[in-house]
């Protein structure tokens, strides 16, 4: 299989990576330590960067109305140190890992062909990515295997939000491309104006995305590859993703 092969193959990643975030034992994570859903996404996911400003974490994550994320960042880092909710955050990744892909066979190839591209990548302009890599993966199978779902995650939508830079297309514009319907919960109160011109940059901006990540996947070897593919199959059907 040729790299953008693979990615095709395994886009169901990015819907792995994201089963955590507000599934009900997360959020009842969350209410515990005192954040709501919503603010335990924002301090949980941005937390690895630190305790920043909330433009910061508005530009890792993209998409957002820098009104809300800032709204949501102050008010939670109130609560809670934002390293700390990162670390509680992930741990619930973990937790449904080990509830999910305990049954599941060759995770550890899976675990190991989303290793080597993750190392692949330098990282350069993706702090997220770049942040989330650093925190230790679990000794255990099922539960790295949700962690690097996770962090692949975090990879493509990192070098996506660079490959929309790259097109001059502002994010908002590119989010109501590909989420038309979700305008309002990202903290928009009106869609923007989307022409042609903008549509074909993002379609343009999806092609980078895959060549900006060609050579991390071909680093896999066909063994890797079949793991991957596989092991992403399986977990999205454990989930229902």
């Amino acid at each position: 299989m040729q790299p953008t092969e693979v990615m095709r193959a395994t886009e169901a990643i990015g819907r792995i990576g994201a089963a955590f975030y507000f599934r009900s034992e997360t959020v009842a994570c969350g209410k515990e330590a005192g954040l709501d859903g919503f603010r335990f996404y924002v301090l949980g996911r941005g937390g690895v960067l630190g305790d920043v400003e909330s433009d910061v974490v508005r530009a890792a994550f993209g998409y957002f109305h820098p009104g809300l994320v800032a709204k949501m960042w102050n008010s939670a880092r109130e609560v809670m140190a934002p390293r700390d909710a990162a670390r509680l955050y992930i741990g619930c990744a973990h937790d449904l890992g080990r509830a999910q892909f305990g049954d599941i066979e060759g995770l550890d190839g899976f675990v190991d062909a989303a290793t080597q591209v993750i190392g692949s990548v330098e990282g350069i302009s993706m702090p997220l990515f770049v942040a989330v890599r650093a925190e230790p993966v679990p000794d255990d199978t099922p539960a790295a295997a949700m962690h690097q779902a996770m962090v692949l995650r975090e990879l493509r939508g990192s070098v996506h939000l660079l490959a929309i830079a790259a097109q001059a297309l502002k994010s908002e514009v590119a989010h109501a491309i590909r989420r038309p319907d979700d305008i309002a919960m990202f903290g928009w109160t009106e869609p923007p104006e989307v022409s042609d011109q903008d549509h074909d940059k993002w379609h343009d901006a999806e092609r980078l995305t895959d060549e900006l990540l060609d050579e991390a996947y071909s680093s896999l070897g066909a063994e890797q590859i079949d793991a991957l593919v596989s092991g992403t199959e399986a977990m999205a059907a454990a989930l229902g993703v």
